[in-house]
């Protein structure tokens, strides 16, 4: 008898389950999509580098067969901050580059072809005190 109720309340259980989670999962549909949309065109950061003394944020849009990337940076102190450009064109191939400035800074670059974009800020050296790399494209 016991083991009739127990299949009986877990059958009931997972049929409550099941119609709890049926719009749950169709709200969680509905933001992916905006998601993925906002990843052709939108803002990014604040990105800081490790110690935190510089960061950078910025715009990335595509138009006309082109990624741009507008990018502000701010230190304030005596040395200098980095921000590193990683992409991946859609041939497969990777390069990279980074800017450097002193205090405020603002920058509009762009590259044809781009499939992947990513970014990351350093401070004091193009490859000292490096903050996480992050996808902006």
């Amino acid at each position: 008898m016991r083991k009739i109720f127990a299949a009986a309340a877990l059958a009931g259980s997972m049929a409550l389950t099941g119609l709890a989670l049926a719009p749950a999962a169709q709200a969680a549909s509905a933001p992916a999509t905006t998601q993925a949309a906002s990843a052709t065109a939108g803002t990014w950061g604040k990105y800081y580098s490790s110690n935190r003394k510089a960061y950078t944020y910025g715009q990335t849009w595509k138009s006309g067969g082109k990624v741009h990337t507008k990018w502000y940076g701010k230190e304030s102190t005596s040395k200098h901050g980095y921000v590193w450009f990683r992409y991946e064109y859609k041939s497969g191939k990777i390069g990279k580059h980074f800017y450097r400035w002193n205090g405020s800074h603002k920058h509009i670059w762009s590259k044809r072809d781009i499939k992947k974009l990513y970014t990351y800020t350093c401070w004091g050296g193009p490859t000292k005190y490096c903050g996480a790399v992050h996808r902006i494209y």
